[in-house]
């Protein structure tokens, strides 16, 4: 441990009374919404909701792509979004002429890779669904990126992830810790996702973790591993490249939790050097010329550039510079273990077609 990592926690700590007021906030705000004193509203119609209880990376869009590449060659679809860190406000649907500046990187990924999905965004899920539904009245689902805690909206399937390494029961309220909603909301959900966890994960370290979260009988628990694909060019997907062991990498990263992939990167390449960003980062021409001095120095002939589907959305705008470089997206999924996949996909298809109204659950 080094000594930032030393210092922040210990930062962190110090910040326990802040946490513990954050956390009374949050407990009260939720039994408000338990008694109907705050009121939520449940719609006639089959939404499914991706959510954690952490703030930081546990894989909720690749887990809304996995749900797209299950349901949309079956149903008409639509994500809504927040669309977090956009220019604009209030609702917006994706067109053929939308940039992430205006919806956000997640949102405009969505619409990248499914072009037959309606894409919306709204900070107010409950007037951005009906408008959503307006524009396309065909709709025959809607999954909720990021809404696990807003409790306006009643879905009528909840997928709540947690990390292998950060489970939900062995954290505590930001900012000493990373939760932005208390342990008890994990029983408003259908099913329960550990992510990130080892692809041999054994049936030992699986019984460990259900000791651990203690799910109530009604949920389904899911294990999930992350699964790289073939890195494909930013400027034209048909160009792929698959990283061998003599290569040299320049990571270009803006992401919650990269460490998976510099551990996927440490085991494939020769070497790899990283340029880290902010989470969200709006790319500038003084950063790409930034990353391509730093390229260029890297004194050997087998190197590349790779970055996330996330940060590919917000750098496409310099298509004209990066067109002539080897700069490649390397697409990321999630893997259920166990052969266990068949059950989750039943679940999921199952909802939406035996859609039953319940404006109480």
């Amino acid at each position: 441990m080094n000594f930032n990592t030393i210092f922040l926690k210990s930062f962190r700590v110090l910040l326990l009374p802040l946490a513990a007021l954050y956390g009374l906030i949050i407990i009260i705000r939720n039994r408000l919404f338990d008694k109907d004193v705050l009121k939520s509203a449940a719609f006639n119609f089959p939404i499914i909701c991706v959510g954690n209880l952490a703030v930081g990376g546990t894989g909720k869009s690749p887990m809304v792509e996995y749900l797209l590449e299950l349901l949309s060659p079956r149903f008409k679809m639509a994500t809504l979004s927040r669309g977090y860190k956009r220019k604009t406000k209030g609702y917006a649907l994706a067109n053929e002429q939308t940039t992430a500046l205006e919806i956000g990187d997640e949102p405009m990924q969505f619409a990248l890779k499914f072009p037959k999905v309606a894409v919306a965004v709204g900070e107010e899920r409950i007037v951005a669904i009906p408008h959503l539904l307006q524009d396309h009245p065909e709709l025959q689902a809607i999954i909720l990126d990021d809404a696990f805690q807003h409790r306006t909206v009643r879905a009528g399937f909840n997928i709540l992830l947690t990390e292998y390494s950060n489970l939900y029961t062995s954290d505590f309220f930001l900012p000493t810790g990373d939760l932005r909603d208390e342990w008890a909301s994990a029983k408003r959900a259908q099913v329960i996702i550990v992510t990130k966890c080892p692809p041999d994960m054994d049936e030992q370290m699986k019984s460990t973790i259900l000791r651990e979260l203690k799910p109530m009988p009604s949920q389904k628990v899911f294990f999930t591993c992350i699964e790289y694909g073939i890195p494909y060019h930013i400027c034209d997907s048909s160009i792929q490249y698959a990283i061998h062991s003599i290569d040299e990498v320049m990571l270009v990263c803006g992401i919650a939790n990269p460490k998976p992939l510099k551990d996927y990167l440490l085991q494939k390449a020769t070497t790899y050097y990283q340029q880290d960003y902010p989470d969200h980062h709006i790319f500038s021409i003084d950063d790409l010329k930034e990353m391509k001095q730093k390229f260029d120095d890297i004194a050997v002939d087998r190197k590349l550039f790779i970055t996330t589907e996330k940060d590919a959305v917000r750098l496409i705008k310099f298509k004209d510079e990066l067109r002539g470089l080897p700069f490649f997206v390397i697409p990321i999924r999630h893997r259920i273990l166990f052969d266990e996949s068949w059950h989750f996909n039943e679940l999921l298809i199952k909802f939406i077609q035996d859609f039953n109204f319940n404006p109480t659950s």
